[in-house]
């Protein structure tokens, strides 16, 4: 496999680069803008306008979206001494993060916009109107690593601090992408309070500016009372494995498998454990719940793989990422007719359809899916004795 024409050598010490850093208005993007420009490169910060009415997102300390970020993003450039400029992507947010964010909860799936915002917006959009206006990078605040082998080619790796590693949302990241992306804080082995240290240091006003940790488009970090005010309410039934009516709910675009809290079922479970949501049928409008066992998956098939590199041939061995801040599991997998079918050695609880599973060698993050769906365990050993 052979690089990419163009593709600069984002790894080697040679100063001078174009770099585009993408400032969010936080404080690893800033810190990740003055170390490129401490390297030698030529960085220009810019902040994305990702809302056309930047008040109507959560104000205060977001790092992604409201006024307040494009000011503190702004600032941070002026101290560090490099041009900047706002792009208004809104509208390309909209179509392509929050109106498929609505989709995927309405068809009873649960998506992760984060990981969407990465592929569409910072590393598409983003990327390809860098590249058109002559910069060789997008720089970003993220924890990750791009290894550049012998032979040319790119590997994206789990960052050096394991406890900050962001690669789970990078995993939609193909070679062409990779051949284009810096990310300074990737190898850096320090805490979270030693960035901002750094940044104090720098003297950039974001050195205590809090993270930010919910869907920056929901205001008010209600996902349901958001989803509800563009779905509108649709009653429907809560109901056991069995069928039999437990409770009543507003939508069943406000539940996610594997939730516990917020079910409003009148009476307890014949055993006295508590209930969790095991299904969501959007086309009756129907929650399933169930015990907790019954949340467990012993295999799954995910559509729409992206590989940072070259596709696996054939059944392999890898670890599995299901969540952004969740832990590994070891799992085999194989792509058949353009599907990937993924088979745990231990069954793991509480997957969605909708959600990411990215699939790891060692560090090296080999490719990412959609989980389309799940084979329970139980399901399974109730077939078997059927």
């Amino acid at each position: 496999m052979t690089d990419f024409p163009g593709a600069p050598d984002l790894q080697a010490p040679r100063k001078g680069l174009r770099v585009l850093a993408a400032m969010s208005g936080g404080v690893d993007s800033a810190v990740a803008a003055a170390r490129a420009t401490e390297a030698g490169h030529e960085v220009t910060g810019v902040h994305l306008a990702l809302s056309a009415n930047p008040q109507s997102f959560r104000t205060g300390a977001r790092g992604c979206c409201t006024i307040e970020d494009s000011r503190d993003a702004r600032r941070a450039a002026d101290v560090i001494g490099i041009p900047f400029y706002v792009w208004d992507l809104a509208e390309r947010f909209r179509e392509d993060v929050v109106e498929d964010f609505i989709a995927e909860y309405q068809a009873g799936r649960t998506p992760n916009p984060c990981l969407r915002c990465n592929e569409k917006i910072k590393f598409a959009a983003l990327l390809d109107k860098a590249l058109a206006l002559g910069f060789d990078a997008v720089c970003t605040g993220h924890y990750a690593t791009v290894v550049l082998k012998d032979d040319g080619t790119r590997e994206l790796h789990r960052a050096s601090d394991m406890a900050k590693d962001q690669s789970y949302v990078l995993g939609v990241l193909d070679e062409k992408q990779l051949a284009h992306a810096m990310f300074p804080l990737g190898d850096t082995l320090t805490t979270k309070e030693e960035i901002r240290a750094e940044a104090e240091r720098r003297g950039l006003a974001v050195a205590k500016k809090p993270d930010s940790h919910d869907i920056c488009f929901i205001a008010d970090g209600d996902t349901q009372g958001f989803l509800a005010s563009r779905l509108g309410k649709a009653d429907g039934d809560i109901v056991d494995e069995s069928g039999t009516k437990l409770g009543t709910h507003e939508g069943a675009f406000g539940y996610t498998i594997g939730q516990r809290k917020g079910l409003r079922i009148g009476h307890p479970a014949p055993d006295g454990k508590p209930r969790y949501v095991l299904d969501i049928s959007p086309v009756n409008n129907t929650v399933t719940v169930g015990p907790v066992e019954a949340l467990d998956v012993s295999a799954l098939t995910a559509i729409k793989p992206r590989w940072c590199g070259t596709a696996p041939a054939g059944p392999g061995t890898y670890t599995a990422q299901l969540r952004a801040h969740g832990g590994e599991t070891p799992v085999t997998a194989e792509l058949v007719d353009g599907e990937l079918r993924v088979s745990f050695t231990e069954p793991v609880r509480g997957v969605a359809p909708g959600q990411a599973i990215v699939l790891y060698d060692d560090t090296r993050v080999v490719g990412s899916a959609t989980i389309a769906t799940t084979e329970r365990v139980r399901t399974k050993t109730a077939a078997g004795q059927a």
